[in-house]
Protein backbone atom coordinates (compact mmCIF):
# COMPACT_ATOMS: atom_id res chain seq x y z
CA UNK A 1 0.00 0.00 0.00
CA UNK A 2 1.17 3.40 -0.79
CA UNK A 3 2.66 5.64 2.08
CA UNK A 4 2.30 9.26 3.18
CA UNK A 5 4.58 11.55 4.35
CA UNK A 6 5.17 10.78 8.05
CA UNK A 7 6.04 14.12 8.43
CA UNK A 8 2.64 15.67 8.08
CA UNK A 9 1.49 13.51 11.18
CA UNK A 10 4.17 14.86 13.28
CA UNK A 11 2.23 18.30 12.82
CA UNK A 12 -0.91 19.40 15.85
CA UNK A 13 -3.72 18.58 14.41
CA UNK A 14 -4.66 22.22 13.53
CA UNK A 15 -3.31 25.54 12.56
CA UNK A 16 -2.51 28.31 15.43
CA UNK A 17 -5.65 30.43 13.31
CA UNK A 18 -8.09 27.75 12.50
CA UNK A 19 -8.02 26.80 16.24
CA UNK A 20 -8.64 30.54 16.97
CA UNK A 21 -11.56 30.52 14.31
CA UNK A 22 -12.62 27.23 15.50
CA UNK A 23 -13.57 28.44 19.41
CA UNK A 24 -14.82 32.17 18.15
CA UNK A 25 -17.29 30.25 16.03
CA UNK A 26 -18.36 27.88 18.77
CA UNK A 27 -18.38 30.90 21.10
CA UNK A 28 -20.77 32.83 18.50
CA UNK A 29 -23.33 29.95 17.95
CA UNK A 30 -23.76 29.53 22.30
CA UNK A 31 -24.08 33.47 22.29
CA UNK A 32 -25.95 34.30 19.53
CA UNK A 33 -26.41 37.93 20.72
CA UNK A 34 -22.83 38.87 21.52
CA UNK A 35 -21.36 41.64 19.60
CA UNK A 36 -17.87 40.11 18.76
CA UNK A 37 -14.92 42.68 17.68
CA UNK A 38 -12.12 40.31 15.63
CA UNK A 39 -8.45 41.41 16.26
CA UNK A 40 -7.25 38.36 15.93
CA UNK A 41 -6.22 37.21 12.62
CA UNK A 42 -4.45 39.62 10.44
CA UNK A 43 -7.35 39.96 7.53
CA UNK A 44 -7.71 43.00 6.58
CA UNK A 45 -11.08 45.66 6.55
CA UNK A 46 -10.17 48.47 4.09
CA UNK A 47 -11.04 47.78 0.40
CA UNK A 48 -8.94 47.57 -2.22
CA UNK A 49 -7.98 51.29 -3.74
CA UNK A 50 -9.31 52.78 -6.31
CA UNK A 51 -6.61 52.41 -8.92
CA UNK A 52 -6.07 48.37 -8.22
CA UNK A 53 -9.88 48.28 -8.76
CA UNK A 54 -9.93 50.44 -12.29
CA UNK A 55 -7.30 48.66 -12.70
CA UNK A 56 -8.45 44.97 -12.69
CA UNK A 57 -11.85 46.23 -14.02
CA UNK A 58 -9.41 47.17 -17.61
CA UNK A 59 -7.53 43.89 -17.19
CA UNK A 60 -11.23 42.16 -17.19
CA UNK A 61 -11.89 44.30 -20.20
CA UNK A 62 -8.83 42.95 -21.63
CA UNK A 63 -9.05 39.15 -21.37
CA UNK A 64 -12.72 39.73 -22.88
CA UNK A 65 -11.18 40.58 -26.60
CA UNK A 66 -9.16 38.53 -28.39
CA UNK A 67 -6.50 41.24 -29.03
CA UNK A 68 -5.50 42.12 -26.05
CA UNK A 69 -6.82 38.35 -24.20
CA UNK A 70 -3.84 37.11 -21.59
CA UNK A 71 -3.80 33.05 -21.26
CA UNK A 72 -1.07 31.61 -19.22
CA UNK A 73 1.77 34.04 -18.52
CA UNK A 74 5.24 33.60 -17.26
CA UNK A 75 5.39 32.05 -14.20
CA UNK A 76 7.70 34.29 -12.56
CA UNK A 77 5.76 37.13 -13.09
CA UNK A 78 5.40 39.49 -15.90
CA UNK A 79 7.86 41.94 -16.85
CA UNK A 80 5.90 45.08 -16.41
CA UNK A 81 4.74 44.80 -12.73
CA UNK A 82 8.07 43.45 -12.12
CA UNK A 83 10.06 46.58 -13.04
CA UNK A 84 8.06 48.36 -11.36
CA UNK A 85 8.72 46.86 -8.49
CA UNK A 86 12.97 46.79 -9.56
CA UNK A 87 12.30 50.79 -9.89
CA UNK A 88 9.85 51.87 -6.54
CA UNK A 89 10.28 49.28 -4.22
CA UNK A 90 14.73 49.20 -4.57
CA UNK A 91 16.31 51.35 -7.16
CA UNK A 92 14.47 54.27 -5.30
CA UNK A 93 16.05 53.17 -2.09
CA UNK A 94 19.46 53.05 -4.09
CA UNK A 95 19.32 49.25 -4.14
CA UNK A 96 19.89 47.83 -7.73
CA UNK A 97 17.57 44.52 -7.93
CA UNK A 98 17.64 43.39 -11.60
CA UNK A 99 13.80 42.32 -12.59
CA UNK A 100 15.11 38.23 -13.23
CA UNK A 101 15.77 38.64 -9.82
CA UNK A 102 11.80 38.97 -8.54
CA UNK A 103 9.60 36.28 -8.68
CA UNK A 104 6.01 37.41 -8.28
CA UNK A 105 3.56 35.00 -6.86
CA UNK A 106 0.46 34.24 -4.76
CA UNK A 107 1.68 35.99 -1.53
CA UNK A 108 4.67 35.37 1.10
CA UNK A 109 3.03 32.70 3.08
CA UNK A 110 3.13 30.60 0.00
CA UNK A 111 6.82 31.52 -0.64
CA UNK A 112 7.91 31.73 2.39
CA UNK A 113 6.72 27.65 2.81
CA UNK A 114 7.61 26.75 -0.46
CA UNK A 115 11.35 27.65 -0.59
CA UNK A 116 12.04 24.54 1.28
CA UNK A 117 11.82 22.23 -2.22
CA UNK A 118 15.24 24.12 -3.36
CA UNK A 119 16.86 23.29 0.40
CA UNK A 120 18.30 20.24 1.34
CA UNK A 121 16.76 18.16 4.27
CA UNK A 122 19.80 18.18 5.82
CA UNK A 123 20.26 21.95 6.47
CA UNK A 124 19.69 23.15 10.47
CA UNK A 125 17.02 26.00 11.07
CA UNK A 126 17.09 28.34 13.51
CA UNK A 127 13.87 30.58 14.17
CA UNK A 128 13.31 33.46 16.38
CA UNK A 129 10.71 32.75 19.36
CA UNK A 130 8.22 33.66 18.71
CA UNK A 131 7.64 33.12 15.34
CA UNK A 132 5.17 33.11 12.39
CA UNK A 133 3.95 29.16 12.50
CA UNK A 134 4.41 28.47 9.22
CA UNK A 135 7.98 28.57 9.04
CA UNK A 136 8.25 25.99 11.81
CA UNK A 137 5.05 23.68 10.12
CA UNK A 138 6.62 23.44 6.91
CA UNK A 139 10.22 22.64 8.19
CA UNK A 140 8.16 20.07 9.98
CA UNK A 141 6.83 18.93 6.74
CA UNK A 142 9.59 19.03 4.82
CA UNK A 143 12.24 16.87 7.67
CA UNK A 144 13.88 19.18 8.91
CA UNK A 145 12.25 19.75 12.62
CA UNK A 146 12.85 16.29 14.30
CA UNK A 147 10.21 15.85 17.01
CA UNK A 148 8.35 17.76 18.94
CA UNK A 149 9.05 17.91 22.28
CA UNK A 150 6.88 18.44 25.93
CA UNK A 151 8.29 21.65 26.15
CA UNK A 152 6.96 22.71 22.69
CA UNK A 153 10.17 22.96 20.74
CA UNK A 154 10.83 20.76 17.83
CA UNK A 155 14.54 18.83 18.66
CA UNK A 156 15.91 19.88 15.66
CA UNK A 157 15.08 23.33 15.41
CA UNK A 158 17.13 25.80 17.16
CA UNK A 159 14.76 28.92 18.73
CA UNK A 160 16.19 32.47 19.21
CA UNK A 161 13.96 33.89 22.11
CA UNK A 162 12.35 37.26 21.75
CA UNK A 163 11.60 38.19 24.80
CA UNK A 164 11.33 41.51 27.04
CA UNK A 165 14.60 40.62 29.08
CA UNK A 166 16.46 40.75 25.74
CA UNK A 167 14.43 43.89 24.04
CA UNK A 168 12.78 41.67 21.93
CA UNK A 169 16.15 41.74 20.05
CA UNK A 170 17.36 38.18 19.30
CA UNK A 171 20.98 36.72 19.79
CA UNK A 172 23.01 35.60 17.43
CA UNK A 173 22.46 30.95 16.86
CA UNK A 174 25.03 28.72 18.81
CA UNK A 175 24.61 26.17 16.82
CA UNK A 176 25.65 27.46 13.67
CA UNK A 177 22.48 26.87 11.52
CA UNK A 178 22.25 26.84 7.81
CA UNK A 179 18.95 28.60 7.41
CA UNK A 180 17.90 31.13 9.32
CA UNK A 181 14.27 33.10 9.41
CA UNK A 182 13.83 37.30 10.78
CA UNK A 183 10.72 38.73 9.96
CA UNK A 184 10.91 42.50 10.55
CA UNK A 185 8.94 44.23 10.96
CA UNK A 186 8.06 41.52 13.36
CA UNK A 187 4.90 39.30 13.27
CA UNK A 188 3.68 38.66 15.85
CA UNK A 189 5.59 41.21 18.20
CA UNK A 190 4.95 44.11 16.10
CA UNK A 191 9.01 44.96 17.01
CA UNK A 192 11.87 46.14 14.66
CA UNK A 193 15.30 45.70 13.92
CA UNK A 194 18.05 48.91 13.21
CA UNK A 195 20.16 49.16 10.52
CA UNK A 196 22.98 48.30 12.98
CA UNK A 197 21.05 45.53 14.01
CA UNK A 198 20.20 43.61 11.07
CA UNK A 199 24.15 44.16 9.88
CA UNK A 200 25.08 41.73 12.39
CA UNK A 201 22.45 38.99 11.38
CA UNK A 202 24.09 39.58 7.41
CA UNK A 203 27.76 39.48 8.92
CA UNK A 204 26.83 36.41 10.66
CA UNK A 205 25.57 34.65 7.65
CA UNK A 206 28.29 35.95 5.40
CA UNK A 207 30.92 34.26 8.37
CA UNK A 208 29.31 30.87 8.90
CA UNK A 209 27.72 30.18 5.15
CA UNK A 210 24.03 30.44 6.49
CA UNK A 211 20.95 31.30 4.33
CA UNK A 212 18.91 34.74 5.36
CA UNK A 213 15.42 34.08 4.66
CA UNK A 214 13.85 37.89 5.61
CA UNK A 215 10.11 38.09 5.48
CA UNK A 216 9.67 41.68 4.85
CA UNK A 217 5.96 42.01 4.50
CA UNK A 218 5.31 44.33 7.09
CA UNK A 219 8.04 47.16 5.27
CA UNK A 220 5.43 49.27 4.26
CA UNK A 221 4.30 50.45 7.94
CA UNK A 222 7.99 51.20 8.90
CA UNK A 223 7.83 54.68 9.77
CA UNK A 224 11.26 55.73 11.65
CA UNK A 225 14.39 56.93 10.19
CA UNK A 226 16.61 53.66 11.27
CA UNK A 227 14.33 50.78 10.34
CA UNK A 228 15.41 49.35 6.86
CA UNK A 229 13.04 48.82 4.26
CA UNK A 230 15.29 45.81 3.16
CA UNK A 231 17.44 43.53 3.94
CA UNK A 232 19.31 44.34 0.58
CA UNK A 233 20.13 47.83 2.32
CA UNK A 234 22.68 46.17 4.36
CA UNK A 235 25.99 45.69 2.45
CA UNK A 236 27.29 41.99 1.67
CA UNK A 237 22.65 40.92 1.63
CA UNK A 238 22.96 39.89 -1.58
CA UNK A 239 25.09 37.17 -1.02
CA UNK A 240 23.03 35.68 1.63
CA UNK A 241 19.65 36.55 1.52
CA UNK A 242 16.02 36.29 -0.07
CA UNK A 243 13.36 38.73 0.72
CA UNK A 244 9.60 37.91 0.32
CA UNK A 245 7.20 40.68 0.36
CA UNK A 246 3.31 40.74 0.00
CA UNK A 247 0.77 42.83 -1.15
CA UNK A 248 -1.94 41.39 1.33
CA UNK A 249 -1.48 43.97 3.85
CA UNK A 250 0.02 46.91 2.33
CA UNK A 251 -2.68 47.10 -0.93
CA UNK A 252 -6.08 44.68 0.64
CA UNK A 253 -4.96 41.66 -1.75
CA UNK A 254 -5.30 39.49 0.79
CA UNK A 255 -8.53 38.10 -1.17
CA UNK A 256 -6.73 38.67 -4.60
CA UNK A 257 -3.15 37.28 -3.66
CA UNK A 258 0.19 38.69 -4.56
CA UNK A 259 3.30 39.19 -3.30
CA UNK A 260 6.83 38.31 -4.60
CA UNK A 261 10.40 37.15 -3.83
CA UNK A 262 13.70 38.35 -4.81
CA UNK A 263 16.75 35.76 -5.11
CA UNK A 264 19.90 37.42 -5.96
CA UNK A 265 22.04 36.26 -8.57
CA UNK A 266 24.90 35.75 -6.43
CA UNK A 267 23.52 33.97 -3.84
CA UNK A 268 24.42 30.22 -3.89
CA UNK A 269 24.52 27.65 -1.68
CA UNK A 270 26.60 23.84 -2.13
CA UNK A 271 25.35 20.47 -3.49
CA UNK A 272 25.99 17.33 -2.32
CA UNK A 273 29.07 17.40 -4.30
CA UNK A 274 30.67 20.46 -2.93
CA UNK A 275 29.88 22.90 -5.88
CA UNK A 276 28.33 26.20 -5.60
CA UNK A 277 25.04 26.56 -7.25
CA UNK A 278 23.18 29.70 -7.89
CA UNK A 279 19.76 29.79 -5.90
CA UNK A 280 18.23 31.78 -8.45
CA UNK A 281 17.65 29.46 -10.96
CA UNK A 282 17.14 26.83 -8.99
CA UNK A 283 13.74 29.00 -7.78
CA UNK A 284 13.06 29.57 -11.36
CA UNK A 285 12.74 25.77 -12.51
CA UNK A 286 10.66 25.12 -8.60
CA UNK A 287 8.27 28.21 -9.94
CA UNK A 288 8.17 27.03 -13.49
CA UNK A 289 7.35 23.54 -12.72
CA UNK A 290 4.95 23.31 -9.88
CA UNK A 291 3.19 27.27 -9.78
CA UNK A 292 1.35 28.50 -12.59
CA UNK A 293 1.82 32.16 -12.47
CA UNK A 294 -0.08 34.32 -10.60
CA UNK A 295 -3.16 35.84 -12.64
CA UNK A 296 -2.87 38.81 -15.05
CA UNK A 297 -5.64 40.35 -13.49
CA UNK A 298 -3.86 40.79 -10.48
CA UNK A 299 -0.62 41.89 -11.66
CA UNK A 300 -2.22 44.66 -13.62
CA UNK A 301 -4.06 45.46 -10.19
CA UNK A 302 -0.63 45.65 -8.69
CA UNK A 303 1.32 47.91 -11.44
CA UNK A 304 -1.45 50.26 -10.61
CA UNK A 305 -0.28 50.99 -7.17
CA UNK A 306 2.71 52.10 -8.67
CA UNK A 307 1.10 55.23 -9.83
CA UNK A 308 1.25 58.18 -8.27
CA UNK A 309 -2.32 58.23 -7.11
CA UNK A 310 -1.88 54.10 -6.42
CA UNK A 311 0.88 55.12 -4.21
CA UNK A 312 -0.90 58.07 -2.47
CA UNK A 313 -4.53 55.41 -1.63
CA UNK A 314 -1.87 52.44 -0.72
CA UNK A 315 -0.24 55.73 2.13
CA UNK A 316 -3.47 56.23 3.02
CA UNK A 317 -4.26 52.85 4.03
CA UNK A 318 -1.15 52.22 5.81
CA UNK A 319 -1.92 55.34 7.32
CA UNK A 320 -5.23 54.48 8.58
CA UNK A 321 -3.89 50.79 10.32
CA UNK A 322 -1.34 52.49 11.81
CA UNK A 323 -3.97 55.04 13.75
CA UNK A 324 -5.89 51.76 14.83
CA UNK A 325 -2.13 50.58 16.19
CA UNK A 326 -1.89 54.07 18.12
CA UNK A 327 -5.34 53.99 19.84
CA UNK A 328 -4.41 50.27 20.93
CA UNK A 329 -1.19 51.11 22.15
CA UNK A 330 -1.81 54.26 24.06
CA UNK A 331 -5.35 52.75 25.33
CA UNK A 332 -3.95 49.39 26.09
CA UNK A 333 -1.16 51.78 28.52
CA UNK A 334 -3.62 53.49 29.74
CA UNK A 335 -5.28 50.19 30.74
CA UNK A 336 -1.87 49.33 32.35
CA UNK A 337 -1.90 46.68 29.82
CA UNK A 338 2.83 46.37 29.10
CA UNK A 339 3.15 46.49 25.19
CA UNK A 340 5.51 46.86 22.62
CA UNK A 341 5.28 47.10 18.77
CA UNK A 342 2.28 49.22 17.02
CA UNK A 343 4.87 51.99 15.77
CA UNK A 344 6.37 50.65 12.38
CA UNK A 345 4.05 48.00 12.42
CA UNK A 346 0.40 46.72 12.44
CA UNK A 347 0.85 43.94 15.22
CA UNK A 348 0.71 44.95 19.42
CA UNK A 349 1.96 42.16 21.39
CA UNK A 350 1.07 42.40 25.26
CA UNK A 351 1.95 41.03 28.29
CA UNK A 352 -1.53 38.71 29.71
CA UNK A 353 -2.12 39.97 33.27
CA UNK A 354 -0.28 38.58 36.53
CA UNK A 355 -0.54 34.51 35.43
CA UNK A 356 -2.53 34.08 32.77
CA UNK A 357 -1.58 31.52 30.13
CA UNK A 358 -1.94 32.94 26.59
CA UNK A 359 -4.96 30.75 26.00
CA UNK A 360 -6.54 31.48 29.60
CA UNK A 361 -6.64 35.31 28.51
CA UNK A 362 -8.06 34.19 24.94
CA UNK A 363 -11.02 32.85 26.58
CA UNK A 364 -11.27 35.76 29.12
CA UNK A 365 -11.28 38.73 26.09
CA UNK A 366 -14.00 36.33 24.64
CA UNK A 367 -16.40 35.92 27.40
CA UNK A 368 -15.79 38.97 29.24
CA UNK A 369 -15.38 41.64 26.40
CA UNK A 370 -16.43 39.63 23.19
CA UNK A 371 -12.89 40.97 21.76
CA UNK A 372 -11.09 38.23 19.82
CA UNK A 373 -7.22 38.11 19.50
CA UNK A 374 -4.15 35.69 18.97
CA UNK A 375 -2.67 33.55 21.94
CA UNK A 376 1.22 34.37 22.11
CA UNK A 377 1.54 30.70 22.30
CA UNK A 378 0.87 29.82 19.02
CA UNK A 379 3.61 31.46 18.15
CA UNK A 380 6.24 29.73 19.75
CA UNK A 381 7.25 29.02 23.62
CA UNK A 382 8.59 32.13 23.91
CA UNK A 383 5.18 34.01 23.36
CA UNK A 384 3.25 31.95 25.99
CA UNK A 385 2.20 34.66 28.37
CA UNK A 386 1.72 37.04 25.59
CA UNK A 387 -1.11 37.94 23.03
CA UNK A 388 -1.71 39.80 19.53
CA UNK A 389 -3.80 42.49 18.68
CA UNK A 390 -4.14 43.86 14.78
CA UNK A 391 -4.61 47.22 13.80
CA UNK A 392 -6.81 45.35 10.87
CA UNK A 393 -10.28 46.67 11.91
CA UNK A 394 -12.12 50.08 11.47
CA UNK A 395 -11.46 53.05 13.60
CA UNK A 396 -14.72 52.48 15.08
CA UNK A 397 -14.37 48.58 16.22
CA UNK A 398 -10.80 49.92 17.43
CA UNK A 399 -12.04 52.12 19.86
CA UNK A 400 -14.99 50.20 20.76
CA UNK A 401 -12.38 47.43 21.81
CA UNK A 402 -10.31 50.20 23.71
CA UNK A 403 -13.61 51.66 25.60
CA UNK A 404 -14.35 47.61 26.36
CA UNK A 405 -11.02 47.51 27.99
CA UNK A 406 -11.26 50.34 30.49
CA UNK A 407 -9.66 52.91 28.66
CA UNK A 408 -10.73 55.93 26.42
CA UNK A 409 -9.02 57.20 23.22
CA UNK A 410 -8.25 60.76 24.47
CA UNK A 411 -6.94 62.12 21.30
Amino acid sequence: MFRINDNFTKLPASYLFSEVARRVNAYAESHPGADIIRMGIGDVTRPLCQAAVDALHKAVDDEASGETFHGYGPEQGYSFLAEKIARYDYRKRGIEIDIDEIFVGDGAKSDTGNIGDILSTANRVAVTDPVYPVYVDTNVMGGRAGDLGADGRWSEIEYLPCTAENGFVPALPVNNPDVIYLCYPNNPTGTTLTRSQLKVWVDYCREHGALLLFDAAYEAFIREEDVPHSIYEIEGAREVAIEFRSFSKTAGFTGIRLGYTVVPKELKGLDDKGNKVALNGLWRRRQTTKFNGASYLTQRAAEALYTEEGQRQVKETIDYYLENARILREGLAEAGYETVGGINSPYIWLKTPGTMTSWEFFDYLLDRYHIVGTPGSGFGPSGEGYFRLTAFNTHENTRRCIERLGATDRK
